[in-house]
């Protein structure tokens, strides 16, 4: 990314809060392309430029519409529509289940909207884009600290690949497509992966892969 300016869209709802994402990223340098409140405008903006991030807020709720409306649908859009674009869900949510559906989604990073500063998002928003995948400090290991690094020596190399594709979202269906192999051999295989680590989800198992740097897939 040395070579070329980050470009970020935005679709969030509370225009105080857009208007002020929209200054904080252009003043660390990088290219707002879109900033709505709306997922019809937004799409056809992200078609039109291809930007490298999307900030996607989970509840939009706007005047003319009875009812808010969630973000999730637009993570999926994003997912099956424009791949090369890397979501960050920016959220009030802190339940752990809507984390893990938001990674399901296709979600490179969550954020919550009560703990998150400035340079903190500016942060995500870089680390995205290397390719990291974020969750919010304190929803399994705090990012101050370091996992276990032991624990990815004790997963064989088929371990280690089901974990990769856990950390970047996929569903077991999805797993067993890209390996070849049977639903039932990658639910052993994640069993396994449960006693050998310790985890007590799924989503801190996502969490630890993402953490200790394992080979994620290029694309689902």
């Amino acid at each position: 990314m040395e070579s070329e300016r980050i470009r970020v869209a935005i679709l969030e709802d509370q225009q105080v809060f857009r208007e002020a994402l929209v200054s904080v990223l252009e003043g660390a340098g990088m290219d707002v392309v879109a900033g709505f409140a709306e997922p019809a405008p937004f799409f056809a903006r992200v078609r039109e430029t291809l930007p490298h991030v999307a900030l996607v807020d989970l509840r939009l709720e706007l005047p003319e519409w009875e009812a808010p409306t969630s973000g999730m649908s637009a993570l999926r859009c994003l997912h099956d529509f424009f791949p090369a674009v890397k979501p960050l869900v920016l959220s009030g949510h802190r339940e752990a289940e809507m984390v893990e559906q938001c990674l399901q989604a296709g979600a490179a990073g969550y954020l919550w909207k009560q703990n998150v500063g400035c340079a903190e998002v500016v942060e995500a928003v870089e680390r995205v884009v290397r390719g990291e995948r974020l969750l919010p400090a304190g929803l399994s290991w705090p990012l101050s600290e370091s996992p276990p690094q032991g624990e990815l020596g004790r997963l064989t190399p088929r371990e280690r690949e089901v974990l990769g594709y856990i950390a970047a979202g996929a569903d077991n269906l999805r797993i067993a497509a890209c390996l070849g192999i049977t639903e039932r051999t990658v639910k052993a295989h994640i069993t396994s992966i449960y006693k050998k680590v310790g985890s007590e989800s799924r989503t801190q198992l996502a969490v630890l892969g993402c953490q200790l740097g394992v080979q994620r897939p290029a694309s689902l």
